[in-house]
């Protein structure tokens, strides 16, 4: 299934499911901000094909699968993966399987209610592991890498989808937000016990490098890829590839990126 196949039936199931709102807006606000999410929402899509539908790993743990999205589009296409998450929403899983049954084997998709930090008995079990949107959230950072590390097999990978830290209007929005607060401790109704977060700690390029190689993995620069520059009011209905494509040649500038770009993507690697 491509990426805007999945995206129009995302849509579809959406406007049946409200309770998937208002993570997933895409249907929701005016034109502009519908296509600013789209173009957001496929960006991050051809990032997961280019790295891991392409490769066809056999394991795949998506940690922080939220509501499911990315492991159901990789069912889609024919890939099992298994999902972890500690989200208050995750009972919606099961209506979701449901729904996506109906376009391919949502079977593909396993998943349970599970903190990172009780999974150190993970031993070279998988060869890809997903952090979207995820990895700002866990805490202590390099107790998790580490345990990311074990559970990789030699030349495994994992696919870092993020919100770009060193961008300064988003560094601005987030301190208005929650301030320099960027670990907090929250009480766990399922789990029974206190759960340290990240506040939105999000991390700067040469951060998420820093972390990671401190941890033993390797960085694909190829894999660098900075998205998500102009805002809403920049978009029409019929403008998005155009936008994009503009985004594309300002990404060449690497004090733009740092500084201005949203949205980061990486991939590192578990040295074989």
């Amino acid at each position: 299934m491509t990426k805007e196949d999945f995206y129009q039936i995302l849509c579809d199931e959406l406007r049946l499911n409200r309770s998937l709102y208002p993570y997933y807006k895409l249907v929701d606000g005016t034109v502009s901000q519908q296509q600013f999410r789209k173009a957001y929402f496929l960006q991050r899509l051809a990032f997961i094909d280019q790295y891991v539908i392409s490769e066809s790993p056999e394991k795949i743990w998506d940690c922080g699968c939220g509501y499911g999205s990315t492991c159901l589009y990789l069912a889609m296409n024919g890939l099992q993966s298994y999902g972890t998450t500690l989200e208050f929403y995750a009972d919606q899983i099961a209506r979701r399987k449901s729904f996506w049954g109906q376009f391919g084997d949502s079977g593909f998709f396993t998943y349970e209610y599970a903190n990172v930090f009780d999974q150190q008995s993970l031993q070279e079990v998988f060869d890809c592991i997903i952090l979207q949107d995820t990895l700002h959230h866990i805490e202590p950072l390099q107790e998790a890498l580490a345990i990311f590390y074990r559970a990789l097999k030699p030349g495994g990978r994992i696919v870092l989808v993020e919100e770009n830290g060193g961008c300064l209007l988003k560094r601005a929005m987030l301190f208005r937000q929650r301030g320099n607060r960027r670990i907090i401790s929250v009480y766990d109704d399922v789990l029974k016990k206190e759960v340290l977060m990240g506040n939105e700690n999000i991390r700067s390029e040469r951060q998420w490098r820093d972390a990671f190689s401190s941890a033993g993995f390797e960085l694909d620069e190829r894999s660098v890829q900075y998205i998500r520059y102009f805002l809403p009011w920049h978009y029409t209905h019929d403008n998005l590839p155009l936008v994009v494509e503009k985004e594309r040649k300002r990404a060449q500038c690497k004090s733009l990126c740092h500084y201005a770009f949203f949205g980061l993507n990486m991939v590192f690697v578990k040295k074989a």
